[in-house]
């Protein structure tokens, strides 16, 4: 049965709350981690892989759970994060993958109750970075990928050494969390009972009692402070999400210019070169995509974004501008020769899908 510590532990992590995780594992050591829970009887570690939470799976591992614990199916963790990989694409592969590998390297060849091993279930999937774990073929070296890589792994070390360190003291056990509301009312409460105590000892002084007329005064005082509180708190909200959209327009702005750009450089010198040079193949991550490993809508909020629809002549300009762009024949006359044959079939099959979006987003202005 699992016990109140190990209840709220898995509520933590169920949330992604590593500061919260992190700081109540320190101040309690012994507490085990490896329990199963659920009708699928997974673990922690389960639960972490399936959610794609790397920050919370690292904590997990260095206080001590078992990589090798397996659920009703007999999967154990890394079955999980591989299933993940497959389904939600490789940016979980250096994340979740990798960590499970460095503290168990055989658990890639632990088999399920169905005989399935994770190395099995990562066979055929092209990584972001290296090769799968049965193939030896090493990928093409990205500086700025690289670069990412160096900083994230000096911002884990930095983060592991220092987060929570000044918050054990102040981590209650039986604390509940507690909504902004609730906190309102809580503070209310407690002025009241000061404000109760503090008449009750002026009555122990035979102080003469307010007049009717003072009570009024000071409950319409504090019906006005808390209009004032209520106000600034919705002008301060109104203000996050100006600021938040801002950002959000800014982001955007910013990945339509390197989209444009990269257009720009990839097709002029797709239309100025003649043949299939080995020095200017393209692969998957070469072709300017709006928003490389996202989705179509993803694309076509990246492709669209700044077009003032109530304009249809002008929208309908820009739509036909991006067709002629993406359409699969204009694409492969100008791109076709030189498509790396591993990538080809996936860029041609990307190309038709979001023609396909711009023709029906088109055909909706009609």
């Amino acid at each position: 049965m699992v016990s109140r510590q190990q209840s709220r532990v898995l509520r933590y992590v169920r949330q992604g709350r590593v500061q919260k995780l992190g700081a109540y594992l320190r101040k309690h050591r012994r507490l085990q981690l490896n329990f199963s829970q659920g009708r699928r009887h997974r673990s922690l570690l389960h639960v972490a892989c399936s959610q794609g939470d790397a920050a919370v799976l690292r904590v997990l591992l260095e206080h001590g759970a078992d990589p090798l614990r397996p659920d009703r199916r007999g999967d154990t963790a890394l079955h999980l994060a591989a299933r993940r990989l497959r389904k939600h694409g490789t940016r979980d592969y250096n994340d979740v993958l990798l960590p499970l590998r460095e503290y168990w390297p055989d658990a890639l060849e632990t088999p399920n109750h169905a005989g399935v091993t994770p190395r099995a279930l990562l066979q055929g999937i092209r990584l972001v970075q290296g090769a799968t774990p049965s193939e030896g073929s090493p990928q093409r070296a990205d500086p700025e990928h690289e670069w990412r890589e160096k900083l994230r792994a000096e911002c884990q070390d930095e983060f592991s050494e220092m987060f929570g360190q000044y918050d054990d003291d102040f981590l209650r056990d039986d604390d509940e969390e507690e909504d902004f509301g609730n906190w309102a009312e809580r503070i209310r409460r407690e002025y009241v009972a000061k404000q109760q105590a503090r008449a009750q000892r002026g009555g122990a002084y035979s102080r003469p009692r307010k007049a009717k007329h003072e009570r009024a005064e000071e409950e319409e005082k504090e019906a006005r402070r808390r209009r004032e509180f209520h106000a600034r708190q919705e002008k301060e909200h109104r203000e996050y999400l100006e600021r938040a959209a801002r950002k959000h327009s800014e982001t955007q702005q910013g990945r339509k210019t390197r989209y444009e750009e990269r257009c720009a450089a990839t097709f002029h010198s797709s239309a100025s070169s003649s043949g299939a040079d080995p020095t200017c193949m393209l692969g998957y991550d070469d072709i300017p995509w709006p928003a490389p490993r996202g989705s179509l809508d993803e694309m076509l909020a990246v492709m669209l974004h700044g077009a003032d629809r109530s304009d249809v002549p002008a929208f309908r300009k820009l739509l036909r501008r991006q067709q002629a762009l993406w359409h699969p024949d204009k694409f492969s006359q100008r791109c076709g020769r030189r498509l790396l044959e591993r990538d080809r079939q996936t860029i041609l099959d990307t190309v038709t899908a979001l023609s396909q979006e711009l023709n029906r987003l088109a055909q909706s202005l009609r």
